[in-house]
């Protein structure tokens, strides 16, 4: 807004931002101590409070996901206006999203911060929230088909040699919109308007696999298809051998879904609703339950099966159940899978109930990486944030995987890790030949620190 006084033109706007700059740099006087007084300003110069994101530039260097998203982003910027590389964009927003600044608003507060320049490998500012803005709405569904492609790449590459097996966990979450957002649908059991994303992850090392932002409903068979055999294809041309489960609850339990295995070597197994059907071929063992639990007045867990097939279902399936009884009654449930010899307690008790861990790791990146940021009106901005909050999953995963294990911090979760190793104070000081960090002297976690950093460190370097 500008304003003209005396033929001059005044540019309010700055005049504010000059205003607010000298209140926060404004002194601040607390309790003394010692009959000295405390001041505190913010003039403390080259300062961080998260050195600990020198760890995750270590690891990024390792496995290159951020430089193999940035490669899948078209740039049509005009070259003369362009300031930051989509590289350097992708780490910032990435870097911020890992410190817990999960807003693109953070962005004006943070571009000068020290570390983060490095972890970006400039000296420069970073940009501004209106540069990440842009920024975030840019990305076509193509763009974005192409980053889902090298997610599921990423994770192959994460292992050295193929595994005999692996298990793809998948489920969703709810993810509450507000305002006029594309794709946003009312969903009675969350009672809102919402998302519903789909996370996918190997569940028995957590890795994640993908991510798909989807409307606030459930999916149905058909669309969990669709989704699936990309990814199924996309593992096999590099795994040709491998075995693959497919786990999820009832909401993945579908004949399309029963049929796309069966034709594609896949096993599954999968949650399926307590219709009347199985109700009544399961009363005979809830009878039996329940006898026990009188005779004992312990808890009861038994296990059976039988072979069913739905009037849409092509051919029959194996349905396992527990009947439960304890002080609480009786509690039925059911799984569908084409195992077709493995014993029945453990299909369900250790293959079906594993499937327990995904809430943990869907715990990690939607509330500790706050991966339910999704407040643009664009579906494929929304779409693209979702993916940038996966890959600071993966590099915090990645990080504690291959560099924490021998630590205290090897089973820790994604927020301990960041109050802990990332959340840390130093002064940067940068002199002509060298960067030089400056942690605090009484930093509790020194040998933990040395240890991780001889774990992490480039080849080379000592």
């Amino acid at each position: 807004m500008f304003y003209i006084v005396l033929g001059k033109h005044i540019n309010i706007n700055k005049i504010r931002e000059t205003a607010m700059a000298k209140n926060t740099n404004q002194m601040m006087l607390f309790k003394e101590n010692s009959g000295k007084k405390i001041e505190i300003d913010f003039n403390g110069g080259e300062v961080s409070s998260d050195a600990g994101l020198l760890f995750l530039r270590e690891t990024e260097s390792q496995i290159g996901i951020i430089n193999r998203v940035a490669s899948a982003i078209d740039d049509k910027r005009h070259p003369g206006y362009v300031r930051h590389k989509i590289v350097h964009l992708l780490t910032q927003r990435v870097f911020q999203i890992a410190a817990g600044y999960e807003d693109g608003n953070d962005s004006n507060n943070l571009r000068n911060d020290p570390i983060l320049k490095i972890s970006c490998d400039g000296e420069d500012a970073l940009a501004s929230q209106p540069t990440m803005c842009r920024f975030e709405n840019a990305p076509s569904r193509t763009v974005l088909y192409r980053i889902a492609k090298v997610l599921v790449d990423v994770f192959i590459d994460s292992y050295d040699k193929p595994p005999e097996g692996i298990i793809i966990d998948i489920d969703d979450t709810d993810d509450p919109t507000y305002g006029n957002q594309q794709l946003s649908l009312f969903n009675g059991y969350h009672d809102c308007y919402c998302y519903m994303p789909m996370y996918i992850y190997e569940g028995k090392s957590g890795k994640l696999i993908t991510t798909i932002l989807r409307p606030g409903k459930r999916p149905s068979g058909e669309e969990i298809v669709s989704i699936i055999k990309r990814i199924i294809k996309q593992i096999r041309q590099n795994w040709p051998d491998v075995g693959i489960l497919i786990r999820g609850d009832s909401s993945y339990s579908s004949p399309a879904v029963y049929n796309f295995c069966r034709e594609n070597d896949i096993k599954y197994v999968l949650g399926l609703k307590g219709y009347k059907p199985l109700m009544q071929r399961a009363q005979g063992l809830k009878k039996k339950a329940r006898e026990l639990y009188e005779n004992s007045n312990r808890p009861v867990k038994l296990y059976g099966e039988f072979s069913y097939q739905a009037g849409s279902w092509s051919e029959p399936n194996r349905i396992i159940y527990k009947s439960e009884y304890n002080c609480k009654g009786s509690n039925i449930r059911f799984v569908v899978t084409n195992f077709a010899h493995t014993n029945r307690k453990f299909i369900y008790q250790t293959a079906y109930n594993g499937r327990g861990a995904m809430e943990l790791m869907i715990k990690e990146h939607k509330n500790h990486l706050a991966s339910d940021r999704t407040s643009c009106n664009s579906y494929t901005a929304n779409q693209f944030r979702l993916f940038m909050h996966s890959i600071a999953y993966i590099l915090i995963h990645t990080f504690r995987e291959r560099h924490l294990k021998n630590t205290e911090f090897a089973k820790a979760q994604f927020n301990t890790i960041r109050l802990k190793l990332l959340k840390i104070g130093a002064r940067v000081k940068r002199l002509s030949t060298k960067i030089k960090i400056h942690l605090s002297t009484s930093y509790p976690m020194k040998d933990e620190f040395r240890k991780i950093w001889i774990s992490c460190r480039s080849p080379g370097f000592s």
